[in-house]
């Protein structure tokens, strides 16, 4: 029994010391290399758009203010409208030559090329002349072109304090320090008694390709606060801005490829997309574009800057080339009328078409095919159109017979222009 228990105490000695042994050298031994777990592969983020800002169609109303905003900013305003895709313009040129002439810009309709277009209205019951006030977002063909009118209006802001309008005027503005995307500023002027005397109040915000303008008549007694109002939409602007970004990174701008055109083809059965129409592209010569459309009646322009015009065989149909503004390039093509005066009727069978929708069809299906565009309606001219226009620039034109909210409205004209080239407003 005793050597047993000896026996059994031996043998635990040596278990303890054997272990023990283990366990030193386990703590002398380098550590093992971790084991990777088996797990799904990590997807990368997107790498951030960093791409022109260039804002188009619903992606404006990130630029308007908000109800309360409006209020708040404005006192005494009521019946704040819906957001509005529909653009009315003037374009009579009216009024007194202002002097310098960079007031100007001050005065001039701001809509005047731009690519489309919301807005907001409100009344201002205080004010028996106009009685309204209007916030409108423009975009414009690309970054150049907003920042082109801002500087004009920057310009205004500096040397139209005081300015000549048929008499003394004012323009008493603030203008914001640019922010990292954003510039700003807002102000009101004052007419001469003999120009009726009022005084209106605008204020202005441009980022990328868009330019913003609050405008309403002043009345009451309640000044609108200029450092505000520009401080508002610059900080929207830059909302905006971001906004846009993140929806661009997380969805990049995708390129379209060029199709092949058989020149030879019915025009019928050409296309109009972002390129041109049928094998008259936007960018070509004017007289390679003409050469491109073989067997075809070519009238020349009767005046300087006027479109070429080329009639098929049959004299059913007509394409309208309307170049850039030295003459030498290729920059819009319409199929059809460009013009509701254009009383002769054209064959909308005989001619390209876009996205299904020809001349003949109604307006209708244009809104349908290609939504989330402007309706322009000028009250000079009585012209009336749908806008839709592309981030890369390109803007499609249906002009309409009449009122394009009217059910019974039809397409006369389908036009696709590279509205990148559009000569910028000049004063002076």
């Amino acid at each position: 029994m005793a050597r047993s228990r000896s026996r059994s105490f031996t043998t635990t000695i040596v278990g303890v010391f054997a272990v023990g042994s283990l366990l030193a050298l386990s703590a002398c031994a380098p550590p093992d290399e971790p084991v990777e777990s088996a797990s799904p592969s990590a997807t990368p983020p997107p790498t951030p758009y960093a791409g022109p800002a260039v804002f188009v169609g619903d992606e404006l109303d990130l630029l308007l203010l908000a109800p309360d905003e409006l209020r708040g900013l404005l006192p005494g305003i009521v019946d704040i409208g819906a957001s509005s895709s529909v653009l009315e313009q003037i374009s009579d040129g009216g009024g007194p030559q202002p002097a310098p002439d960079i007031c100007s810009a001050l005065f001039v309709e701001q809509s005047l090329w731009s690519v489309g277009a919301r807005s907001v209205t409100w009344a201002v019951p205080d004010d028996t002349e106009v009685g309204i006030g209007r916030l409108t977002v423009l975009q414009f063909a690309d970054e150049a072109h907003a920042a082109a009118r801002m500087d004009q209006l920057v310009s205004a802001a500096d040397q139209c304090g005081t300015f000549d309008y048929n008499g003394p005027a004012t323009f008493d503005a603030v203008v914001r320090e640019d922010s990292e995307n954003a510039r700003a500023l807002a102000g009101t002027t004052t007419l001469p008694e003999n120009e009726g005397g009022r005084s209106d109040f605008q204020a202005f915000a441009s980022v990328g390709n868009v330019l913003v303008q609050l405008w309403q008549p002043v009345a009451g007694a309640d000044a609108v606060d200029a450092d505000a109002a520009a401080a508002l939409l610059q900080d929207r602007a830059e909302e905006a801005h971001a906004a846009l970004v993140d929806e661009l990174t997380e969805n990049p701008p995708e390129t379209t490829e060029e199709r092949p055109v058989d020149a030879s083809a019915p025009w019928g059965e050409w296309a109009i997309d972002s390129a041109g129409i049928g094998p008259i592209r936007l960018g070509d010569e004017i007289d390679a574009a003409i050469a491109a459309v073989p067997g075809a009646e070519v009238v020349e322009p009767e005046y300087e800057g006027d479109p070429w015009k080329i009639v098929n065989a049959d004299g059913t149909a007509s394409l309208l080339i309307q170049p850039v503004e030295d003459g030498t390039a290729v920059a819009s093509v319409t199929a059809g009328n460009d013009r509701w005066l254009d009383e002769t009727a054209q064959d909308g069978a005989a001619l390209p078409s876009s996205w299904g929708v020809r001349v003949g069809d109604p307006v209708a299906d244009a809104v349908a095919a290609l939504p989330g565009g402007t309706t322009v309606t000028v009250a000079s001219s009585g012209d009336d159109w749908y806008d839709v226009a592309t981030r890369d620039g390109r803007l499609f034109r249906f002009t309409a017979d009449r009122d394009v909210v009217d059910p019974e409205s039809v397409i006369i004209g389908i036009t696709v222009e590279d509205a990148t080239q559009r000569r910028m407003l000049v004063f002076g």
